[in-house]
């Protein structure tokens, strides 16, 4: 098996993963920056809030990105044990 094709793979592994988690990730900032701001504009000093806030936004995010991000992550997984064989021979 050549280094090339193993960091071929790697690599798409990798992006495939950041692809998945982006949507999570950036519902979560902007939910935190929205949250923060206007707790700072309201002065209330809850600690619970914005992690409550973000929960369920994700957890939104989630329910509804959630199949085509599965089928993404199956892909990857149904490619890399297919091609398993060929490679470590």
């Amino acid at each position: 098996m050549s280094p090339d094709i193993l960091l071929t793979k790697v690599n798409a592994a990798l992006m495939t993963v950041l692809l998945v988690s982006s949507p999570v990730l950036i519902a979560a900032v902007a939910v935190g920056v929205l949250v923060g701001l206007a707790q700072a504009l309201t002065q209330i000093q809850d600690q619970t809030l914005p992690q409550a806030v973000k929960l369920i936004a994700v957890l939104v995010i989630i329910m509804l990105l959630g199949p085509l991000l599965a089928g993404q992550i199956s892909q990857q997984a149904s490619s890399a044990l297919d091609e398993f064989p060929v490679l470590t021979r």
